[in-house]
């Protein structure tokens, strides 16, 4: 035998261990053992039959809930067992409400409490009413989207999509009573942040933990969120390797699109909005990171979701609409598209980590293997199959060196006529060498393919 999550030991006893009964009530019930030291050792109590006879209405009196008292007998020591169910309404002690985690008792405050006596009650955090706010203040475009995106993924009655948003909230079950709820708002208020801080989302990018290059905030509502951190994250934190089959330009970005897409789905709809800290994403040359606040269902561990799990979102009420947009699945597999996505693209298995923080996901992007002693334009001219004559070489290679060059100077610095470097200019670029990037005059050269 062992202290555990229902099981804990006390020498003798004192009033203040009435805060292990309330906790055990909270929580998942258990025994408190008076009569056993630290170690385990039976070293009993004296005066156990008066305690057997005053503890059942002490606990009933200060607690408000019955618990059973046993007298028990080990190597000629008494003890008390003192035996508590689990009860399905929060229990205080001298107004405080603790609770039993692992092997410890915890004083729940702040957003934790509110979490717990939401539970007790059979709600959650995205299905508390707010006030002053109805569907007229709700983003128009933002149903239109919706409407079109459920109409795909065939998972609304097209009957419901035809409706007003305001019926269309009550069939998602964003309503309670005559208020919305705080899912509603999130996922449709055009300004959420009014009502929870810190509902936005934080990108950067590092080249190292503590070297910040650029960074940039995403805000509106859950479904603007979801389209303008992918659209961010392509277009300007990712590197996209160039290949060529025959005359096509093909692009592939660092990670694959299906395992970004879960992963900040699953950011999103898992977060735990109380805690009025942003999502952050951070990108390096070698990873990304996704972190959100939140954890893992009760008496979840890390590796099950390795493995096949049931579905059990942190914010049912968003994780339901995110399902009827098409967007996320209602079976648990988020995680492990993730997984298979990564596989599937040749690159690390992701990790997940989760502490007192918050959740991390990180996945490694592909490891670069360069080829020593080549130059530049040599990698690019056998990644198209060819070798680049000498002048096209030199011309690259200015270009690679200084992007602000212009023509008149190219043909200077290389003994050629303005003629001859546009013609090889005009090639080179048509072959994906090289890109203009911004207007003729201010603008740079951008050798691609490195």
């Amino acid at each position: 035998m062992s202290e555990s999550q229902h099981v804990e030991w006390k020498e003798s006893w004192r009033d203040e261990y009435l805060k292990w009964v309330c906790g055990f009530a909270n929580a998942d019930g258990g025994v408190l053992i008076v009569g056993r030291n630290d170690e385990g050792e039976a070293v009993g109590i004296a005066d156990a039959r008066q305690l057997l006879e005053t503890l059942p209405n002490k606990v009933r009196d200060l607690l408000g809930i019955i618990v059973d008292v046993n007298l028990v007998e080990e190597a000629g020591k008494q003890m008390l067992e003192i035996v508590v169910e689990p009860y399905p309404y929060p229990i205080s002690y001298k107004g405080q409400y603790h609770y039993r985690t692992g092997s410890t008792k915890q004083e729940l405050k702040g957003a934790a409490l509110d979490q717990f006596l939401l539970k007790k009650q059979g709600k959650r955090w995205d299905g508390v009413p707010v006030p002053h706010v109805t569907a007229d203040d709700l983003n128009a475009k933002t149903f239109d989207d919706f409407k079109a995106q459920a109409m795909k993924s065939k998972r609304v009655d097209e009957e419901v999509l035809g409706e007003s948003n305001a019926h269309l909230l009550e069939r998602l079950h964003l309503n309670d009573g005559a208020y919305l709820k705080r899912a509603a708002v999130l996922l449709f208020h055009p300004d959420p942040e009014r009502f929870v801080t810190g509902a936005y989302v934080k990108i950067g990018y590092f080249a190292s933990d503590d070297d910040l290059r650029y960074q940039d905030e995403v805000h509106g509502n859950l479904f603007e969120q979801v389209k303008g951190c992918l659209d961010l994250l392509r277009t300007k934190y990712m590197k996209a390797e160039i290949r060529y089959e025959g005359a096509q330009r093909i692009e592939e970005f660092s990670y694959p699109d299906a395992a970004l897409r879960e992963a900040l789905l699953n950011a999103i709809a898992h977060k735990d909005y109380s805690g009025g800290t942003p999502i952050q994403i951070s990108v390096y040359d070698n990873k990304m990171m996704f972190w959100n606040e939140g954890k893992l269902p009760e008496h979840w561990t890390i590796a099950q979701l390795s493995e096949k799990h049931p579905s059990k979102p942190h914010n049912p009420d968003i994780a339901n609409a995110f399902f009827r947009a098409g967007l996320i699945e209602s079976w648990g597999r988020g995680t492990l598209k993730i997984l298979k996505a990564c596989a599937d693209a040749g690159l690390p298995v992701p990790t997940y980590k989760y502490d007192l923080s918050g959740f991390i996901l990180e996945m490694p992007g592909k490891t670069r293997v360069e080829t020593p002693g080549k130059t530049a334009q040599e990698k690019l001219g056998e990644k198209l199959g060819e070798k680049l004559g000498e002048n096209r070489q030199a011309i690259v290679s200015a270009m690679d060196s200084e992007p602000t060059i212009t023509i008149t100077e190219l043909a200077n610095k290389l003994g050629l006529s303005t003629t001859a470097i546009e013609n090889n200019v005009k090639w080179l670029r048509e072959k994906g060498y090289i890109q203009r990037v911004g207007p003729a005059k201010g603008g740079y050269w951008k050798v691609l393919g490195e």
